[in-house]
Formats: C-alpha cells, sequence, structure tokens
C-alpha cells in the first residue's frame, strides 16, 4: 500500500554539517521533516493506533514523527531524501507481520540429533587415559 506523504510533511532546515566547504556555512541544507500521525488525513484510525504503537520511540513529545537528513549537499536532495525516509518508515510501520508456526523435530531428526551425541560421547571417552 502507498501512501503520499508529501503534502502532510512540515519541512524545517538548517545549516548542516560535513562535506561542503564555505557552502556549509552559509546555506541551510540540512532538511527536517515533521509529521503529525494524529493529525493525518491519509490515515485510518486504525492505522493511526497502530503506527503510535509501533513507532512510538520515534514521535517526540508533540506526537511529531521526526527525520532528518544531512547527507545531501543540496537542499533538494535532502528534502527527497526525507521524503523517502519518512514514506520507508510509514511503511514498515502498517506492514502487517507474519504469525509464526510452531513446528516441532521430526522423529528422524532426534534419532540423528541422539546418534551424533552419542559418537561425540564415544569419540571423547577414548580421549581418556586408560587405567589397567
Amino acid at each position: 500500500m502507498k501512501i503520499d506523504l508529501t503534502k502532510e510533511i512540515i519541512f524545517h532546515t538548517a545549516r548542516s554539517g560535513g562535506k561542503g566547504g564555505q557552502n556549509v556555512n552559509k546555506v541551510e541544507t540540512m532538511v527536517e521533516g515533521y509529521f503529525s500521525i494524529r493529525g493525518s488525513g491519509l490515515l485510518t484510525e486504525e492505522q493511526k493506533a497502530v503506527l503510535e504503537q509501533k513507532l512510538a520511540s520515534r514521535i517526540n513529545a508533540d506526537g511529531m514523527l521526526q527525520v532528518r537528513s544531512q547527507v545531501h549537499r543540496t537542499q533538494l536532495g535532502n528534502k527527497g531524501e526525507v521524503i523517502r525516509k519518512m514514506n520507508a518508515i510509514i511503511e514498515a510501520g502498517l506492514k502487517k507481520e507474519k504469525r509464526r508456526v510452531a513446528t516441532k523435530p521430526s522423529k528422524a531428526a532426534k534419532e540423528r540429533r541422539l546418534g551424533e551425541k552419542k559418537r561425540q560421547g564415544e569419540i571423547k571417552a577414548g580421549r581418556r587415559r586408560f587405567r589397567g
């Protein structure tokens, strides 16, 4: 399921560190994106509840999901990176986890394991010092 969050992300810019030379000191290339899960019109109430539970560690005190990027030298590149990261986080949060199906080892596997243990024990027993 693909959701386009671009319209609901609030962007803030700041000067970033890293490569860029003098450009770093005068241009605000770092981009922070904020997305309000609770205030989103794109998500259903069910999706909002799931995301708030799964992404609790990534949501700040104001209830905003915050993502920042400063890997690119341009503001536009970092803005695209923020959108990409935000979409990936939301998609991963909405993905349903597969239920684990409990399995048991087969009878043959149990016998193989026990046979291997017995062989290993015999090898170790053969290393013991002989007392006559």
